[in-house]
Parts: C-alpha cells; structure tokens; sequence
C-alpha cells in the first residue's frame, strides 16, 4: 500500500466516523469569556469543520484561528464584532495547517490594524512570533502560550488562566483521535500538557472536552498499549520461526488485531503502526532491516533491560543490566530510554520502581 493508498484508507475510516459526529451551532457561546464560531468547513478530516474561538468579554478581544478562508465565517466574524461592540485586537494561531490559517487574509482586509497583530510560532511574513510561556492579556482573559510539537512542528496551545481550560488546537480533538507528523514529539507534548492540569478542553474541531486530563491519560495510555502490543507482536512472530523475531508492519497488524482485519481497515491502521515504530526506533528500542525488499522492524536486546526496569520493584544494579549486553555501546544507551527518568538515576542502581 503505497502513502496515497494509506491518505484514501485514513479518509474512508474519518468518513464513517464523521456520521455520527453530534451537531454544533455554527455560533455559540461557550461560557461568560468564550465563543466559538465555526469556520464552515466540514468534512472528512476536519469533522464538524474548523473551531475559532473569541476570547475575553471587554471592547477588545483575542482570536484562536481563522478557518479556511470561507465567507460564512468572516461573516459570522464582522457580525458578532458589530453585534457585541468589540473589535478583534489580536490573533493566536495554533499552527500552520491551511485550516486554521485560511481566513486571515479576510480578517487583515476588514481590519487592516490586524495586519501587525497576527502570532505564530515560526511566523510568516509580517506575523509576530509566539514562544512558549508567553501571556496576552485582555479584559477577561488572560491567554499563556504552551508549544506542543507533534501534530506540527510548530504547534501551540493556549492556557487560559481564569477558566483552568486549555485550546488544544489538533493536538487532542473533541471526537476520535489526530494524526500525528512526529509521534516522539506528540507524547512529549501531551505529557506536557498533562502537567498543566487543565479542567476544561477547547478543541480545533469536534465538540468541547469536558474533563480534558481524563481524555489526556487515556490518550498517552492507549499509545503506551499499543508499543506494548507490538513488542508482543514481535515475540509471537518469533516463537513461531524460532527466531528472535522481525517483521512488518503487515505482520504485525495480523498479530495485533487478527488475520481476518478488512483490508481498508488495516490500511488505515499501517500509518499508525508505523508512526509508533519510527518512535521506538528513536528511542533506540526498535530497528530495521530490508531483506526482499521489504523492511523489517525488529526489538533491539536494550528492550530486555526496559521490561526488567518496568516490572521490578526493587532498584536493579547496573551489574545487572549490563551483564545483558556484550556490546558495550547499547549499555550506555540505557540512559536515553525514557523508562528510566531523571528520578531513578543513581550511583547504583538504574531505577526504582514503587
């Protein structure tokens, strides 16, 4: 299956979803400080279309994305302003995706001082920077920068400080789950955003998230599963050569969810698969080899030492672990394996589990 094949499958599989998608208002008032307007572009992958959010609830007030551009929502926009008797002053975009960025060019034509009030990380021309930690203010809201790769390089979510809510962009969405450009990144950042600890979630499409740390833990847990599984994968494949076992990403779809899986459902789950493998491999628990042409992923021996560090609750000598290895190299990589944390390094011992 080649990347457009994985592009229609991944389509197909939204598809279906979005049929049981709730309805939203295309205008609604969130709370006392939040109103979101849709950006009047459903679809496949952007469910009940684009969130845009105006924040604050004085004469001036802050916005987070401008759709794509569609004339219903620049609309929406002007008649809200006149409505209320506010004006935007500034807009944050979560990242560079045409979805979130599309209407600027209206709101720049409607309002000209906008043209040097539009933030992004890794701004465009004539757009101001966002860094991560920094605040805007306006009566009512008080908005912190939280940068959070993964979805995009240069994603951003906004915290907002009197709501204990946080504007989540793609990073994590109102219904299902996002597709991922750097799966390392997105863990990183959905631990990040953990420690926030924010009630409430404001998501770039799908309906508002209710208890978000809830949703963040069971995110970061279903991906830790799934490593899990295809650890197991691979032993299972394994056992079966009398090998220490390699396979590919088909292989181990069959392992994990059957043999029997529908076609279109398992090409949409190899995009996954492999943005979970590319991920461990970073991590130097995973490699790769061709052979006939194809690749296959095997578990480097490093991952031994993981599981022992995972599931003993007493601290393991570095004796231990490095009696694992005749290589003294994957030794030291020990160090870099996120299982082992700055919190369980010692002199001695390589972790301590409680």
């Amino acid at each position: 299956m080649d990347e457009y094949g994985n592009v229609v499958a991944f389509a197909n599989y939204m598809g279906a979803q979005n049929r049981s998608l709730p309805e939203l208002q295309e205008v609604e008032s969130l709370s006392p400080r939040v109103i979101r307007v849709l950006g009047g572009n459903p679809g496949v992958m952007h469910l009940q279309g684009t969130n845009t959010y105006i924040l604050g609830d004085g004469p001036e007030r802050l916005l987070i994305d401008s759709g794509q551009g569609r004339i219903s929502w620049s609309n929406s926009i002007t008649a809200l302003t006149r409505r209320h008797n506010f004006r935007i002053c500034k807009v944050l975009l979560t990242h560079w995706h045409l979805d979130h960025t599309g209407g600027v060019r209206d709101l720049i034509e409607k309002d000209p001082q906008l043209k040097s009030a539009i933030y992004k990380n890794n701004p465009d021309t004539n757009q101001k920077p966002i860094y991560d930690g920094q605040v805007f203010i306006v009566q009512g809201a008080t908005v912190r920068a939280v940068f959070t790769p993964g979805h995009s390089n240069d994603h951003m979510c906004f915290y907002l400080e009197e709501e204990n809510a946080l504007f989540t962009g793609d990073t994590i969405l109102g219904h299902g789950t996002t597709v991922v450009e750097d799966l390392w990144e997105y863990m990183h950042s959905l631990l990040k955003m953990e420690t926030v600890n924010p009630h409430v979630g404001y998501p770039g499409h799908g309906a508002l998230i209710p208890k978000l740390q809830l949703k963040l833990q069971q995110e970061i847990r279903q991906r830790k599963r799934r490593e899990k599984q295809i650890i197991a994968s691979l032993e299972i494949i394994g056992s079966r050569r009398g090998d220490k076992g390699s396979a590919t990403e088909a292989e181990i779809i069959a392992v994990i969810f059957g043999p029997q899986l529908p076609p279109d459902v398992s090409d949409h789950l190899k995009p996954q698969i492999k943005e979970i493998l590319m991920k461990m491999a970073r991590e130097k628990r995973m490699g790769f080899r061709f052979k006939d042409g194809q690749k296959r992923w095997f578990a480097n021996s490093i991952e031994s030492w993981v599981f022992l560090c995972r599931n003993y609750t007493s601290p393991i000598p570095l004796s231990a672990i490095f009696s694992l290895h005749d290589d003294d190299r994957l030794s030291k990589l020990a160090w870099q394996i996120p299982a082992v944390g700055e919190k369980y390094k010692s002199e001695n011992t390589i972790c301590q589990l409680s």
